[in-house]
Order: structure tokens, then C-alpha cells, then sequence
């Protein structure tokens, strides 16, 4: 026996197609809605994640104003699309990780999920709410127009093979535990490591480098891997002198030892102050691509293997001759690390360093902004060459350039030498 429906629910086949192409026009973005691709991605339930992102239709006159993880949505009207409710909100992109880049009506993001809101979110799914949660983004028009919120649905995985390559910390050493090597000239520096956590599976491409006394410094964006760059960006950094390459496959496990140059090749003839560099290439991931015909911004794919939120850190060595690396004078006090107009960047692993002085009882290492603020004030005993501060010096710092300087204290207290200030960027 055949059933045949109320006739208020009959539709006649003629109808049909137009009600699919109704519902389709209601799920499409409307003209001039700012879209974002990829709209979902697999993060680390346990650690941080990092993506890239690609936000198109901004039309020139929509500009990003701040980012928000949250456990739910709501309607934003009379805005466009869906915001955070506020009750849910996990935490906000600190403006010092925000790396977004806009060109020609384009917008790249580095999503920088910290760890702190990743056990937010896990915490919640462990009490019966949503294992998704959410990044918003929200948009800015210029003429008046409404307010733009575009969100992108994080589902959280175990930071495994389903998660896109990214870099999430990456500590550069000596075999030898010093925060600066001291060389003689002709000599051989020891070998050089770099410890990388990771999310995610794939192949890790790049080579080292290295910066010679005398050498233009790289800057913030030399310092990026390359798959955090905007993809017209990607092209211009700043090559220096090589000393080898690498390609090697990172597995599942979300940390790996990477050696580093032949340490013959590190050069020693002349003397000065060598830089390290590590520097990251783009690799394919299918877990990080992102597609500009999603977004209307072209026809291609953006691969983002490799992508990291902060800059990579460097190495140093000092070069010289055996008398003056054995010099302890007053006129050998200098300052080793890091060097003058360093940045100081959120998560960054910084180490103070300073050449050793004779006939001290302790040393005082003195930060204050360039117009004579005390940020911190911390005392070494006389055999220590090295201090790292805590992590709350970026959050005192605020912003302001500083400065820093080291004292050599006698046996009464006083100053029995000091070196220059030095300029810090943060």
C-alpha cells in the first residue's frame, strides 16, 4: 500500500529544482561576504597548533581587528555571521602574535592556538560540551558597512598525522652548554643541534646558514619560516651565505633532533661574532592547504607545510685569538648576548650572556627602557655568564624598547666595572 503525503506537503517535480537552488543561494556566501579557507581544521587537544589561513572578499575597505577562541557561536546581526558568545571565550590572539598580512584585498593569517586554550577546550569536552570549538575573526569596514565575523571550526585531534605541519618550538645549542662559544681563530666551533616540537607529519626542508662579522643582521621576517609568509612574501627574504641543506621526514611524534652543519664547515679565520641561522622552506601538506578559489582570490593552493608563529631563534660564536679569549680585563667586559636591536618575541627562549671579569664577588644585570624605567634587576654569582630572565619581562616591558647592561661587583658591593647599555626591540 502506497502512502501518499498531505497534499500541503506535495511538490510538483517542476518546483523542485528551484527550491534545491533556493537552499543552495541561502548556504553560499552572500556578494561581498568575506570568506575564509580552510573553514575547519584537525588541532592538538594537549599543546599548541598552528595554521594558515587565507580570508578573501575583504574589497579593500574590511580590515582584521581581533581574533577570539570560544566554545559556542551566536548570531551577530545586526552584524554579518556568527560571533563568540561570550560566555564561552577561551581566550583572545595576543597582538604580538598576530602575523596576519593583507594584499590586494587578501588576507593571510597565521592561526597561533596557545596551549592554554587548547586545555580549555579539552576541559570542556571532557565535561559533555562540544569537543569543536572556535576561531572568530572579526572585520572592520571603513565606509560604515557592518561588522564582518568569519569563524573557522577547530576540531581536536591528537596533534597526530591528521594535523597540519607546524612548528612549535624550536631550540637552537651547542653540543658544549654554553649560550655563547668562544672560538680560538683556525679553530673548530662544536657541533650544533636544533630541538623542534611539532604538530602534525611530513617533510622538514631547509638549510643552515650563517651571518659573518661585518654582515647586515636579518631581520624579523628573515627569521620566519618560510611557509608563514604570504605567498608573494615567500620569495623575498634575505639569503646569506650557506652551510648545508636538509630534507628529512618528520614522523607523528611530535619531536625531533636535527643536526646541524659539518661543524669544519663553520667558518674561524677571521674574528668577530658569528650568527647561525636555521631556516625552514615550505614543504606540502595536504593538512594545510589552502585553497584562494574557496575565498575568491584565485585559482590555486597554498601549501603551508612548516608554519610557525614566531621567528626561529639563532646561534652565536665569537672568534679570536687565544690571548684574547683568555683575556679577563676590564677592557674584555663586554656583552656577548643577544645582540644590540635583538627582538624579544612571545615564547622565545632568551638567554643574557656576558664575557667573564676578574677579582668579583657577583654581577648585576640591569633592564630599563630607554628612558630609564627599572623592568628588572637580577644578581649572578661571580662564575656564572648567563642569565635567563622570567617570562613576565615581555609582559613589564609592554611594548617599549629597552635596554640592558651588565656590572661587575667586588667584595664591598661596588661596581669594579660595567659594560655599555645595549638596545632591545620587544
Amino acid at each position: 500500500m502506497t502512502m501518499t503525503p498531505p497534499r500541503r506537503f506535495r511538490c510538483h517535480r517542476r518546483y523542485a529544482g528551484a527550491i534545491l537552488t533556493a537552499i543552495a543561494l541561502v548556504a553560499r556566501p552572500l556578494p561581498g561576504q568575506i570568506r575564509v579557507n580552510p573553514t575547519g581544521v584537525n588541532v592538538s587537544g594537549q599543546s599548541p597548533t598552528t595554521v594558515f589561513l587565507t580570508f578573501g572578499g575583504l574589497g579593500g575597505t574590511y580590515h582584521a581587528v581581533e581574533a577570539l577562541w570560544c566554545g559556542e557561536l551566536e548570531s551577530a546581526a545586526p552584524d554579518v555571521g556568527s560571533r563568540c558568545n561570550p560566555a564561552t571565550v577561551y581566550g583572545r590572539l595576543p597582538l604580538q602574535y598576530n602575523r596576519s598580512q593583507l594584499a590586494s584585498g587578501v588576507l593571510t593569517d597565521i592561526m597561533s592556538i596557545p596551549a592554554s586554550v587548547a586545555r580549555q577546550a579539552y576541559d570542556a569536552a571532557v565535561r559533555g560540551e562540544n569537543s569543536s570549538f572556535f576561531y572568530v575573526r572579526r572585520f572592520v569596514g571603513s565606509i560604515g558597512q557592518p561588522d564582518q565575523y568569519v569563524s573557522v571550526t577547530c576540531r581536536m585531534a591528537g596533534g597526530g598525522a591528521r594535523v597540519p605541519l607546524a612548528l612549535t618550538d624550536v631550540r637552537l645549542s651547542f653540543e658544549t652548554d654554553v649560550p655563547v662559544l668562544l672560538v680560538d681563530a683556525g679553530g673548530t666551533p662544536s657541533a650544533v643541534k636544533a630541538e623542534i616540537a611539532y604538530n602534525g607529519t611530513g617533510r622538514l626542508i631547509g638549510r643552515w646558514e650563517i651571518v659573518r662579522p661585518g654582515d647586515e643582521m636579518p631581520e624579523t621576517k628573515d627569521l620566519l619560516t618560510a611557509a608563514t609568509l604570504a605567498p608573494a612574501e615567500r620569495g623575498t627574504q634575505r639569503r646569506f651565505e650557506e652551510l648545508s641543506r636538509f630534507n628529512v621526514f618528520l614522523p607523528p611524534t611530535g619531536r625531533t633532533t636535527l643536526r646541524g652543519p659539518d661543524p669544519s664547515r663553520l667558518p674561524t679565520a677571521g674574528e668577530g661574532t658569528y650568527v647561525i641561522l636555521l631556516r625552514i622552506e615550505v614543504s606540502d601538506d595536504k593538512e594545510g592547504d589552502s585553497n584562494l578559489a574557496a575565498v575568491g582570490a584565485g585559482s590555486s593552493t597554498v601549501h603551508s607545510g612548516a608554519v610557525a608563529g614566531f621567528p626561529l631563534p639563532t646561534l652565536r660564536y665569537v672568534v679570536g685569538t687565544a690571548s684574547t679569549s683568555a683575556t679577563t680585563g676590564v677592557d674584555a667586559f663586554r656583552l656577548l648576548a643577544p645582540a644590540a636591536d635583538a627582538r624579544l618575541t612571545p615564547g622565545q627562549r632568551v638567554t643574557f650572556a656576558w664575557s667573564v671579569h676578574t677579582n668579583v664577588k657577583m654581577y648585576r644585570l640591569e633592564i630599563e627602557t630607554r628612558d630609564g624605567e627599572r623592568v628588572l634587576e637580577a644578581y649572578a654569582p661571580d662564575e656564572a655568564r648567563r642569565y635567563q630572565p622570567p617570562s613576565w619581562l615581555l609582559e613589564r616591558a609592554n611594548g617599549r624598547p629597552l635596554r640592558w647592561r651588565v656590572l661587575a661587583l667586588g667584595a664591598d658591593g661596588r661596581p669594579v666595572a660595567r659594560t655599555a647599555w645595549r638596545p632591545l626591540l620587544t
